[in-house]
């Protein structure tokens, strides 16, 4: 039986729309979201966005609700200190997890076991439990030390997936945009999507 649960986390990172949009595509798909939030990509958000999460998860889950119209049993925002949450344990964690944006110093953190914060704690369980860990990095250019963490982790099975949308499909708009890069995290985690026309199938 497909576990359908998976972590989701949102850093400060420039790219706050795509972790929005993958959010409400992994509702869509009846996934079970656990949702970690930092203190900067809520200040992003809210730039990129103009949505304004409150710091407390629970009224942060309940203005998502909103926003997103989803089902509130589908959705669990965890505090950042919430050290009793499934995702802190590998006994209990989900085996997939996705940083959406991931900033470089996420990145560097997860590369070296850090583990100063939930987020950082929940990428260390899925690394050690041999889960499924996509990091869609989100910064140029990239330093000798951005890709050397990159390497590192690229060498521990995790997937880098930096944000960089194509254009082959004729984007008209930001969401289009946006929406490639989704169908390309969806596609790896193996969530059927059909957000985007798949290369060679409408040309011929």
């Amino acid at each position: 039986m497909q576990d359908k649960r998976i972590t989701l986390a949102w850093t400060g990172a420039s790219g706050a729309p795509y972790g929005l949009r993958l959010l409400e595509c992994l509702l869509a798909a009846d996934y079970q979201v656990y949702l970690l939030i930092s203190s900067a990509a809520r200040v992003v958000l809210a730039t990129e966005h103009g949505l304004k999460l409150p710091s407390g998860p629970d009224a942060a889950k309940q203005a998502l609700i909103a926003h997103l119209n989803c089902d509130a049993s589908k959705l669990d925002v965890c505090g950042k200190e919430d050290w009793f949450s499934p995702v802190a344990s590998g006994s209990a964690a989900p085996k997939k997890m996705v940083v959406c944006p991931c900033s470089a110093g996420t990145l560097a953190s997860v590369a070296h076991g850090m583990s100063d914060n939930l987020l950082e704690r929940a990428a260390d369980v899925v690394l050690k439990e041999r889960g499924q860990l996509l990091m869609v990095v989100r910064e140029t250019p990239f330093s000798t030390l951005h890709l050397e963490n990159m390497l590192k982790l690229s060498k521990m099975g995790v997937t880098i997936m930096p944000a960089a949308p194509g254009f082959y499909h004729q984007p008209e708009s930001i969401e289009d945009l946006v929406d490639f890069m989704v169908a390309r995290i969806l596609d790896h985690l193996g969530v059927e999507q059909g957000l985007v026309p798949r290369w060679g199938y409408d040309q011929r």
